[in-house]
């Protein structure tokens, strides 16, 4: 997974934590099995687990909206790049001929002293409009980061509504009285964890 997946998936994460209730009391009758996994005795509590991980990696939504996030950045980065390269060109071209003119100031190599003085005007010309273009560079730059951030809230946001109005729908019997983030438990307990079910549940809704 390279670098751009893990920033937008934390976002998306974020935005998925922010669903559940982050407070959870083991049962006080529980034991552990062999492998660690809490085990509940008797009747289970009206309580269910969900892992955020997982949906971000299973749930249909999450995974398009991960790569179209990614596919945008990588766009606007190329876009970016281009442009920052060929005003770099221009730039040392400029600095080229602002040392080419001065070896010519300092050798006399100009026939008259008005030559001499258009060629530093038209320079100085040339060093406003780069400055303008560079100014124009900053601009897109921040432009294109405030896209981005916004397309990151709008995804992050489609995300939390759609799990969160699932849960709604699953949950409308009130089985459950918490559903919370599997992320945050110190150990999973055995019968709580509905997170294959959620995510069948949120790619078959989805497909639709």
């Amino acid at each position: 997974m390279n670098k751009i997946s893990i920033i937008v998936e934390s976002i998306l994460a974020a935005g998925v934590v922010a669903l559940f209730v982050l407070f959870f009391t083991v049962n006080p009758w529980a034991k552990k099995s062999a492998n660690g996994e809490v085990e509940a005795q008797g009747e289970l509590l009206p309580i269910a687990v969900v892992s955020t991980d997982s949906i971000l990696a299973h749930y249909t939504l999450a995974v398009e909206a991960s790569d179209k996030l990614q596919s945008q950045y990588e766009e606007s980065m190329v876009k970016l790049d281009g442009k920052a390269k060929a005003f770099q060109k221009e730039y040392e071209t400029f600095q080229k001929d602002v040392i080419d003119f001065q070896r010519k100031v300092e050798a006399g190599a100009f026939l008259s002293r008005e030559r001499a003085e258009s060629e530093q005007a038209r320079l100085q010309k040339k060093e406003q409009q780069l400055m303008a273009k560079q100014q124009d560079l900053e601009n897109l730059r921040q432009e294109l980061s405030n896209d981005f951030m916004n397309q990151q809230a709008a995804l992050t946001q489609q995300l939390s509504d759609s799990v969160q109005s699932y849960l709604k729908e699953m949950n409308a019997d009130g089985r459950y009285h918490l559903i919370l983030n599997g992320a945050v438990l110190m150990n999973k307990v055995a019968g709580y964890d509905i997170t294959d079910e959620v995510i069948e549940g949120l790619n078959a809704r989805y497909a639709k």
